[in-house]
């Protein structure tokens, strides 16, 4: 069978016949004119050569295209970081609600008052989970998040006459969006050592401190930490950058380790996002939209975004926009009110009682498979982890096999591969979380596709250097395809293949591209 994508299925394209239809609109019922009278001096495209199709062609292509997408509804997701975790279908019943699904945010708010309860329902909950004393529900992404956070940050200082702080500390194992989201908001960023441990050099952080004293306008720490591990320096991190008048940052995506058992705001962070599509069970990636609340301690409450969802004292609801500290807004209305919805369906669902259950079984599902695996992969820090595990591949270079080539021969074993090369600091990375949704079975199954994966290595490396042979396109170019990508279709399709330079290298059977004619 061939791994070309174009010849598993005929584009739309080849598909077209003149004169078929997929669809029967009705009769024109106002006077029909010429486009350019419609909108004149505005050149129009003409001759498009759109494919037309009967509906059951159109259906049926995209629903083959879309069978070859990997879900988590398909199977195990151990995407360490990311934390892929099997979404309950029921959250998806409370957002076809009609008083949620069918609402506008123009309409009067008396007309929408359960609308606006679930968000200061939701903006209480976090609060309580994170900590923190105030949350804004705004942000879009958990990088969204991070802007708003340091965006707060700023003001603060601006606001106690403390501007000229343009440093933000940010540990060398730290997620890439942190520092971007430091240079967006005007500051420069100061990597921070990781010791022996895994964690925070405390030594190296004491000594940026002094040089960079009167400049330091926070710290942006994940915890746990990007390597899988609690820092258990916490409290001491937050209070020497304190006493030298910085803010502490709390990066969230990592809260599925700690909801229910711990809470960043006791351990001394002044603001933090928390990523619903990771945490609280909003769909990630494809299934999005996501978000990422913000939350607050006082110092940093009146600055927040416009609006708030606000009880007024007779128990109706509203939004403030009366704030005149505020940043203003970061985006249209509030947010993505879906998500929020469907997240407020799980946190209602589970409750104080049972919130926790989900995080500890997060951490001990991580750590099983780190006990397992760690007898044939090396742990990068052989010690207790939390929600995810970190392994370095290094030794298997010496069969010359790499990261990649294991995780891309994991698509043979039918799993999804894990994060590669994240964190920048472990070499060979191989970031792997399990999440509290997978069974042992489901586990269980990976450790023993990734125990044959090893076996490989040493025994016919080969096969993992061709890997994947199942998958409907094999292993492509990337370098390539980020420099010439072609998103174009050409009815020539050899012309159309070699003009993208998919070329087959000796030896391998690999496509030396990564962009497949677009398939319209």
């Amino acid at each position: 069978m061939s791994n070309d994508l174009k010849t598993i299925e005929p584009t739309l394209f080849e598909l077209s016949r003149p004169g078929r239809l997929g669809a029967s609109l009705p009769g024109c019922d106002v006077p029909e004119r010429e486009p350019a009278d419609l909108l004149p001096g505005v050149p129009l495209r003409g001759g498009v050569p759109l494919p037309e199709l009967a509906e059951p062609d159109v259906i049926r292509h995209f629903l083959h295209l879309s069978s070859l997408n990997y879900c988590v509804d398909q199977g195990f997701y151990p995407l360490g970081s990311c934390t892929m975790k099997y979404n309950p279908k029921i959250n998806d019943e409370a957002v076809r609600l009609p008083g949620f699904a069918r609402i506008h945010p123009y309409q009067p708010e008396e007309t929408c008052q359960g609308a606006l309860e679930v968000l200061w329902q939701m903006q209480s909950a976090l609060g309580a989970v994170l900590g923190m004393d105030a949350v804004s529900l705004h942000p879009s992404a958990g990088a969204h998040g991070e802007m708003l956070g340091l965006m707060l940050i700023r003001a603060y200082h601006d606001h106690h006459g403390q501007g000229k702080r343009r440093s933000v500390l940010v540990p060398k194992a730290a997620h890439g969006t942190n520092p971007a989201s430091a240079a967006r908001c005007g500051y420069k960023t100061v990597s921070i050592d990781t010791d022996a441990r895994g964690l925070v050099d405390m030594g190296h952080l004491r000594t940026l401190l002094e040089q960079h004293e009167g400049d330091v306008a926070g710290l942006m720490l994940t915890n746990p930490n990007t390597l899988g591990l609690f820092e258990e320096d916490i409290v001491e991190i937050c209070d020497v950058v304190h006493r030298a008048g910085g803010l502490m940052y709390c990066d969230g995506a990592n809260m599925n380790a700690l909801v229910g058992t711990a809470r960043p705001g006791d351990m001394g962070f002044d603001v933090m996002h928390v990523n619903l599509h990771k945490t609280f069970c909003i769909p990630h990636g494809g299934g999005g939209p996501g978000a990422g609340p913000v939350g607050v301690k006082k110092i940093l409450e009146p600055f927040l975004p416009v609006p708030q969802a606000l009880r007024r004292e007779d128990g109706t609801f509203t939004l403030d926009y009366e704030r005149p500290l505020s940043i203003g807004k970061i985006g249209s209305f509030y947010g993505a009110f879906l998500a929020i919805v469907r997240a407020y369906a799980y946190i209602r669902h589970y409750g104080r009682e049972h919130l926790a259950e989900i995080s500890e079984n997060a951490v001990l599902n991580a750590n099983y498979l780190r006990a397992r695996l760690g007898k044939t992969f090396e742990v990068a820090y052989d010690r207790t982890c939390m929600h995810e595990c970190v392994f370095t591949l290094k030794a298997f270079k010496s069969h010359g096999v790499k990261a990649l080539d294991v995780a891309k021969r994991v698509i043979d074993y039918g799993y999804h591969p894990p994060t590669m090369y994240f964190p920048l600091i472990v070499p060979e990375c191989l970031m792997i979380e399990p999440t509290e949704t997978e069974s042992l079975e489901t586990i269980d199954g990976f450790i023993t596709a990734m125990e044959s994966i090893a076996r490989e290595a040493e025994e016919n490396p080969q096969i993992i250097l061709d890997a994947p042979h199942t998958a409907p396109v094999r292993r492509l170019d990337e370098a390539l395809a980020a420099r010439s990508l072609d998103l174009s279709w050409s009815s020539d399709r050899e012309s159309s293949a070699s003009a993208q330079g998919r070329t087959t290298t000796p030896g391998t059977g690999r496509e030396a591209a990564a962009t497949p004619v677009c398939e319209a």
